[in-house]
């Protein structure tokens, strides 16, 4: 069996490396620990040590085997599939369903439903626990993930996304007035000193972040925005309009605003991506529509908003 080979995926940026192997292996922060204290794991081709903060894209291989090695399993959940061809597919992921299996979320995730869907053929680039998933979007946003269903099309596709040519298009609505009608929030982001589950604007071990920005449709608390990712990093989106005081609603983790009861989480959705097709070349554009929790919260709270925005 080859040794467990990982690359450090952008949300585990910042991350010790016990905690990440842990969750990378799905095991024990315990068993990562005793795992990189016996000399079993390499970081990017170096002893590790068990406090060493990650970056996106560093190397992992762990020598050392689990006891027992948890595997996602197939599970036969309803997925609803754009775009799919034998090195690919495109998934519009409900809100409320976790990307990959992890503590606290082993079932039920668009892993599992991948693993039944794709028969097991997925590539195993990100290990055992997130196979085929390229970047991921969280629990409570809904919309378009791109999957790999071999090493080949993850390569090839994973560099896109690092050159920046991988197209990523939001919709969102935020609280509050937008003075300009676009813009564009370039401000570095980084895992918050005080509270590690939360990312900020920070200058500190920052990473340089990008986001575009324009004006949908206003109303007298809310806005609709569509937003362009320029670059890839957790809660990007979240962050960024927060700290132009436009927090996302819905968002528990970076709006100050208090709870609103019709919706789930943040009112975000990743509406369109477009790349070049590993194997063919060809640009593809993939798009999904809005949600009926998004349109919803739109048509009651934004005057003359219609389903497509105007």
């Amino acid at each position: 069996m080859p040794e467990p080979f990982f690359a450090v995926p952008e949300e585990y940026d910042g991350m010790r490396l016990d905690k990440a192997l842990g969750l990378l292996m799905g095991q024990s922060r315990s068993f990562a620990q005793g795992a990189v204290k016996s000399g079993a794991v390499l970081l990017n081709g170096r002893l590790a040590q068990k406090s060493a903060v990650l970056k996106a894209n560093d190397q992992i291989i762990c020598t050392c085997a689990p006891p027992s090695e948890i595997i996602a399993k197939p599970e036969n959940i309803p997925l609803d599939v754009r775009y799919e061809d034998g090195d690919m597919l495109i998934v519009n992921k409900p809100q409320g369903m976790v990307a990959h299996p992890a503590p606290g979320n082993w079932e039920h995730t668009l892993v599992n439903a991948l693993l039944w869907h794709c028969d097991g053929q997925l590539s195993g680039i990100n290990g055992v626990s997130r196979p085929g998933i390229l970047h991921r979007i969280d629990k409570d946003t809904s919309g378009l993930l791109a999957v790999a269903k071999n090493d080949l099309a993850h390569q090839r596709l994973s560099a896109q996304i690092q050159a920046h040519t991988f197209l990523r298009e939001y919709e969102a609505v935020v609280h509050g007035t937008l003075k300009e009608a676009r813009g564009t929030v370039d401000a570095p982001i980084g895992r918050c000193a005080n509270d590690r589950k939360r990312m900020c604007v920070t200058q500190h071990n920052g990473k340089p972040a990008r986001t575009h920005y324009e004006l949908i449709a206003q109303g007298e608390h809310f806005a609709h925005v569509r937003l362009r990712l320029e670059t890839g990093r957790t809660h990007q989106i979240r962050v960024h309009m927060a700290s132009l005081g436009h927090p996302v609603v819905g968002d528990p983790l970076y709006s100050a605003y208090p709870p609103i009861k019709s919706l789930r989480g943040q009112c975000l959705h990743a509406g369109k991506i477009g790349f070049e097709h590993p194997r063919s070349g060809a640009f593809f554009v993939v798009e999904a529509e809005l949600p009926s929790y998004f349109s919803a919260f739109c048509a009651k709270h934004i005057p003359k908003y219609d389903e497509r925005g105007t």
